[in-house]
C-alpha cells in the first residue's frame, strides 16, 4: 500500500524550485536522481494497463525509474537479490561488524566520493582479511559482505561500512576454524589496524593528487596542513563494533533485506511537508535510541538526501574473501563438505533449509480481486515534455 507521504511528493513539490536556487551547485548525478525519483512510476516514464482474464478487474500500472537512490524502487531488487544470497548462506553463526570513520574523515569524503569510499572498503576489507589470518585470532581465510551507507538517522554524511561476516575461516590446510561462541575477533585490535590502513591509503591518495578539496577544507592543498590533519587523526579513537551473531539463517536473511538497498530514508519515516517544512523521525542514538521528530526546510531536506548520492559505477555492496564472486560457488561447496563431515550425526537443523528460509515473493500478475492472471492489454508512452517544468502527480 502506498504511504500516505512519500520523498518523491516532497521532490515533485519543491524540486524545480531547489534546481533554481542551487543551480550552479547540483551535479550532474544530483540532478539524475532529483528527475528520476520525480517521475518515478507517473504517466512520464509511460507504463502499461493490465486486466484479468478471470474478472473484470483492470488497472494502469506506470513504469518505475529504477534509480538505486529511489525508495520505491528498491523493494523488487532487494527480493531478487536476497533470493540469490539464500543459496549463500552456512550453517555457522554469523556477526555483524560495523566499521565507522571520524567526522574529519567524513568531510574529506564528501568532497572526494569515489575516492574515499573506495579507500574505506579497501581498509575494511584488509583489516578483517589480515587479523582473521593471524594465528593468534583465527588464522585461516574468512568470507563476508560489506555495504557501504554514508547517512545518518538526521540524513547527515555519516559513511560507514556494515560486515556481515560467517563465523569461522577456511585453514590453508582445508579445515574449518570456528570463532569462539559469541566472540568473533578483538575489537580494539580491529580498530587500530583499520585506522593505520585507512590513513596510510589516504596519505597516498593525496600524495598522487587524487584529493581536492574546497571551501573550508582549502587549506589541506597545502602538504603541511594535511600532514598536521593525519597526525590528528591518528590519535583520535576510531569506532568498530560487532553486534552479537545471529541465531538462524533466517534472521540473517531478515537482517541483510534491512541494510543491503537501504536508501538515505525511507518513505515511511516522513510524516508530514508543506510549503515551509518537512518532519521525519529519527533515533537519537546518543540518547537511548530515543524516537524524535525533526523538521527540517524542504530545501534543506532535499540537499541532505542528494549528499547520499553516489558516483556512477559505484558498487555500495560487495563481496570478499571465500564469498568473492569468483571463487564463491567453490569455496562454499568445500566449506559445506567439511562443516558435514564436522558433524556426522547432523539434523536438519545443521543445515540451510531453503524451504524455511525462502523469502515470500510478490507477484505482479496474479489478480488482486480474485487471483486470476493479469495480462498487458495496453501500452502507455513516454511523455516527450522537457524537463524545465515540475512533471504533474499521476502515480
Amino acid at each position: 500500500m502506498r504511504p500516505d507521504l512519500e520523498v518523491a511528493d516532497i521532490f515533485r513539490r519543491h524540486g524545480h524550485a531547489y534546481r533554481h536556487a542551487n543551480d550552479g551547485h547540483i551535479g550532474r548525478v544530483e540532478r539524475r536522481v532529483l528527475s528520476a525519483i520525480e517521475l518515478c512510476r507517473t504517466a512520464a516514464l509511460g507504463g502499461h494497463v493490465e486486466s484479468c482474464e478471470d474478472c473484470a478487474h483492470a488497472r494502469v500500472a506506470y513504469n518505475s525509474c529504477r534509480n538505486r537512490h529511489c525508495p520505491k524502487c528498491q523493494g523488487a531488487t532487494r527480493e531478487r537479490w536476497l533470493a540469490d544470497r539464500q543459496a549463500d548462506l552456512l550453517p555457522v553463526p554469523y556477526f555483524h561488524v560495523v566499521f565507522t570513520v571520524p567526522s574529519e574523515v567524513a568531510e574529506i569524503a564528501f568532497h572526494n566520493k569515489a575516492v574515499v569510499y573506495a579507500i574505506l572498503f579497501d581498509a575494511v576489507a584488509a583489516t578483517l582479511k589480515i587479523i582473521a589470518a593471524d594465528p593468534r585470532h583465527l588464522g585461516g581465510e574468512i568470507g563476508f559482505l560489506a555495504i557501504l551507507h554514508t547517512w545518518g538517522q538526521a540524513l547527515t554524511h555519516h559513511p560507514h561500512i556494515h560486515c556481515l561476516v560467517p563465523g569461522g575461516a577456511l585453514s590453508s590446510d582445508g579445515r574449518w576454524l570456528s570463532c569462539r561462541p559469541n566472540f568473533f575477533l578483538p575489537i580494539h585490535v580491529l580498530s587500530r589496524l583499520f585506522r593505520r590502513l585507512f590513513l596510510e591509503r589516504l596519505q597516498a591518495a593525496y600524495a598522487a593528487g587524487r584529493l581536492r578539496f574546497s571551501g573550508k577544507l582549502v587549506g589541506f592543498d597545502h602538504a603541511d596542513a594535511f600532514a598536521t590533519e593525519i597526525g590528528k587523526l591518528r590519535r583520535k579513537n576510531w569506532i568498530v563494533y560487532a553486534k552479537p551473531p545471529f541465531g538462524s539463517p533466517e534472521h540473517v536473511l531478515a537482517y541483510l533485506g534491512r541494510y543491503t538497498h537501504r536508501v538515505a530514508i525511507a518513505n515511511s519515516r516522513l510524516v508530514s511537508a508543506d510549503e515551509t517544512s518537512v518532519t521525519f523521525r529519527w533515533r537519537d542514538y546518543r540518547h537511548g535510541n530515543a524516537p524524535r521528530l525533526m523538521s527540517l526546510d524542504p530545501h534543506e531536506f532535499i540537499r541532505r538526501f542528494l549528499i547520499h548520492s553516489l558516483p556512477d559505477g559505484f558498487h555500495r555492496i560487495r563481496h570478499y574473501g571465500f564469498l568473492a564472486n569468483g571463487c564463491r560457488r567453490t569455496r562454499l561447496a568445500t566449506i559445506r563438505h567439511i562443516l558435514r563431515s564436522m558433524r556426522p550425526t547432523a539434523t536438519a537443523e545443521d543445515e540451510v533449509d531453503d524451504t524455511a528460509t525462502s523469502l515470500p515473493r510478490f507477484d505482479p500478475t496474479q489478480c488482486p480481486c480474485c487471483g486470476g492472471i493479469l495480462r498487458v492489454t495496453a501500452t502507455l508512452p513516454r511523455w516527450r515534455t522537457g524537463l524545465s517544468q515540475p512533471w504533474p502527480d499521476t502515480s
